[in-house]
């Protein structure tokens, strides 16, 4: 009896996990938007871009194939990073100092001593590794997987999974995340969500509010940029992806070809 209850219940968890597994593998529908392409080739690049219009309850993407395909998240985990940051404790505030360890970097901007704020506005790599250095690989694990953030898969390097790791995430996934960050579903608390919310802040008028981040991986060469806008009756969540050759990497890209696409949908 013992054994057939056993088996019983190694069964059940069997075809559970196989369920969510499968749940967790489906895309949602899209509608294709191959109009969006004159954007990308105006441009000189390649990539996809995905948008949900909140309201409609509507995905729509360029080249919807590509947006399924998992990249490294590269700077936009900068978000879940700032989060987990205070969520622990490891950084009280918007206005916490992570002081320069004195390495020079190639890029200015990073030599010197940031706050959040200051740290995501030139996307600081060296303060946001410090971060997890101080959060430390089991509460970053905790956290990660609490967020459902991507594949979860931090590795063994702390402070670059996200920048050349195992870390990996698609449009789709970047947008379920800024959903859930946005309405404040998160598991984390309101305080932390909001002070993220405010530090991604980009753009506002009194049409809208645009909040986002860029990312850039050496590793895999693709950029990003994901964000959302907030209008007074709906809220546009976008994930936009490029590819960044060594030969001629175009970072501004990424934010122009958004914004145009937004500006076309009367969004900004």
């Amino acid at each position: 009896m013992v054994r057939r209850l056993l088996a019983l219940s190694c069964f059940v968890m069997i075809w559970f996990g196989f369920l969510f597994q499968v749940t967790a593998q489906k895309q949602p529908s899209a509608r294709q938007r191959p109009e969006w392409q004159h954007f990308f080739d105006s441009a000189g690049v390649k990539g996809c871009f995905l948008l949900y219009d909140a309201k409609a309850g509507q995905y729509h993407a360029y080249n919807p194939k590509r947006c399924k395909v998992s990249f490294l998240p590269a700077s936009t985990f900068k978000i879940p990073n700032s989060i987990i940051g205070l969520e622990t404790g490891v950084i009280t505030d918007a206005e916490y100092v992570i002081k320069w360890d004195g390495v020079k970097r190639s890029r200015d901007e990073w030599n010197r001593d940031h706050t959040l704020w200051s740290a995501i506005a030139v996307s600081c790599v060296p303060y946001y590794q410090e971060l997890a250095r101080r959060v430390g690989a089991k509460r970053m694990k905790a956290y990660v997987d609490a967020l459902q953030y991507g594949n979860r898969n931090i590795g063994d390097e702390i402070d670059s999974f996200w920048l050349r790791g195992r870390l990996r995430i698609t449009c789709f996934e970047q947008i379920d995340f800024l959903r859930r960050f946005q309405a404040e579903t998160l598991p984390v608390s309101k305080r932390s969500m909001g002070i993220v919310k405010d530090i991604m802040r980009l753009d506002s008028t009194d049409r809208y509010v645009l909040r986002g981040k860029t990312g850039w991986t050496d590793t895999q060469r693709v950029g990003w940029f994901v964000g959302w806008v907030e209008t007074k009756d709906n809220t546009y969540f976008f994930a936009c992806n490029i590819d960044m050759p060594d030969n001629n990497p175009k970072p501004a890209a990424r934010r122009a070809i958004t914004e145009q696409i937004l500006r076309s949908l009367k969004v900004m």
